[in-house]
């Protein structure tokens, strides 16, 4: 069965993956948000903003590479959506394979996707003269959060695809987790902020991991931030895990 279900998901993936590839406009379209906000924030407000001893585009990185991530997720849930008003989830439930498998191809094309929009954002960071003295531990270690940072969202982006009426709807749904970074860590230090947003930008996601892939890029201690932001990862994607095979359970019954 194990087995079974890894073949199937394989091949969903390549179809997946071959659609990705007759429109690299998307991943294209995904990372130019993000190079945009790096450049407008580099150059034209960067100035303005003293983070002591970083500089500015090694201290924006973090931030602009999550909302990378965030600006992907939203082709994940509307390609889903499309297959599911395109009815092939139909046409794949009469054939013998395993269901689970249609839901992590998506998943894992989106992974893909954005590993590649993410290694072209940190390309042109490199550009900009971001650099880090970051061992190789530590790029694994940031690759490992980011890679689990996606998993989560891209699940939101099946519950997304699966429960949106329009696709009005379902490329809307990701535009609160690509501004959540702006009321965060990640272009500021939360200390210039007013009390109220203060509180609220030091107990959200994307501060915790933010930091943490800050630390890891200038060799300091992560300390306890490293374990909030995979608090977070960890328990955003089982519960969006949940509830997305539920609600597919339920629309293929």
């Amino acid at each position: 069965m194990t087995k079974h279900f890894f073949g199937d998901t394989a091949v969903l993936t390549g179809r997946s993956l071959r659609h990705i590839t007759r429109s690299l406009d998307t991943i294209i379209t995904t990372a130019i948000m993000p190079i945009a906000l790096l450049l407008l924030f580099v150059y034209v407000l960067g100035g303005a903003i003293n983070v002591e001893a970083h500089s500015y585009v090694s201290y924006l990185l973090p931030g602009i590479l999550l909302i990378t991530i965030a600006s992907g997720i939203s082709y994940t849930a509307f390609r889903l959506f499309l297959d599911l008003q395109s009815g092939i989830f139909e046409r794949f439930q009469s054939m013998p394979i395993a269901r689970s498998s249609v839901l992590w191809a998506h998943v894992l094309t989106s992974l893909v996707a954005n590993l590649i929009s993410l290694v072209v954002v940190v390309l042109v960071a490199l550009l900009m003269g971001f650099r880090s003295g970051a061992g190789v531990l530590a790029w694994l270690a940031v690759a490992g959060i980011l890679i689990l940072f996606t998993l989560a969202l891209t699940w939101i982006a099946v519950v997304a695809g699966l429960s949106a009426k329009s696709t009005d709807g379902v490329s809307a749904f990701s535009y609160p987790f690509v501004f959540l970074p702006f009321i965060s860590s990640a272009f500021v230090p939360t200390h210039t902020m007013p009390g109220p947003v203060r509180a609220f930008a030091d107990y959200q996601p994307v501060t915790s991991i933010v930091n943490t892939i800050r630390d890891l890029f200038t060799q300091q201690p992560v300390g306890t931030d490293i374990w909030t932001a995979l608090a977070w990862c960890v328990g955003i994607l089982i519960v969006a895990c949940i509830l997305a095979r539920g609600i597919y359970r339920r629309r293929i019954a």
